[in-house]
């Protein structure tokens, strides 16, 4: 991984947002570009004293104080394709309503170091989010798109690309777009939506 993980903390109390990173469990996954939305939920997590070590709802969950909110940190570990099955049952079980659940994920159509937050929207594309729509019934969630670059020619396979490691050269625009990301949160949460967007969107 690209981040330490640093002390657990247990705020009280239910959460009042969920927020998710996305990604494949296993180490031969840990560092590809599918995985950027755990790599960002580990710093997120770094960050502010959670660990996100807690199985439960088919996932790894941590708990956080993110701006004054109470936050569930959740990683699916449930592989990309079914992580929406992971959310429906930790939103269900903290009645959490897709407007309060931000997902973090990767991006294929932005260079790496670049981000686009979104109010809600299609899938796009990406089977983790089309998973969450389908479970949720909505696709009202905010989220972050983390760019992980796009495909080096037309030909080459998509899932290959994505499972793919990051470049040496690609390693620090990687670390800046999630430090970005993480900085976008709390306004997020805050419901300053478009101030996140006009920083931060490129």
């Amino acid at each position: 991984m690209f981040f330490r993980r640093s002390k657990p903390a247990a705020p009280a109390g239910a959460p009042e947002f969920l927020i998710v990173g996305l990604g494949n469990p296993g180490d031969k996954y840990a560092d590809t570009r599918h995985n950027a939305g755990f790599l960002c939920l580990d710093l997120l997590a770094e960050q502010h004293g959670a660990d996100i070590r807690r199985l439960k709802y088919r996932s790894l969950l941590g708990d956080a104080v993110i701006g004054g909110h109470r936050c569930l940190l959740q990683k699916p570990q449930t592989f990309m394709n079914a992580s929406g099955e992971a959310v429906r049952d930790a939103a269900a079980f903290y009645k959490i309503p897709p407007e309060r659940i931000l997902v973090l994920f990767d991006d294929v159509s932005l260079d790496v170091g670049r981000l686009r937050i979104r109010r809600k929207g299609t899938d796009g594309g990406h089977n983790g989010i089309k998973s969450i729509i389908y479970h949720l019934n909505s696709d009202r969630f905010p989220r972050v798109k983390i760019g992980v670059g796009k495909k080096p020619h037309p030909d080459y396979d998509l899932a290959a690309w994505v499972l793919s490691s990051f470049k040496p050269d690609e390693i620090q625009p990687l670390k800046e777009a999630l430090r970005h990301a993480c900085e976008a949160v709390p306004l997020l949460l805050d419901g300053r939506t478009d101030e996140a967007m006009n920083r931060f969107n490129s």
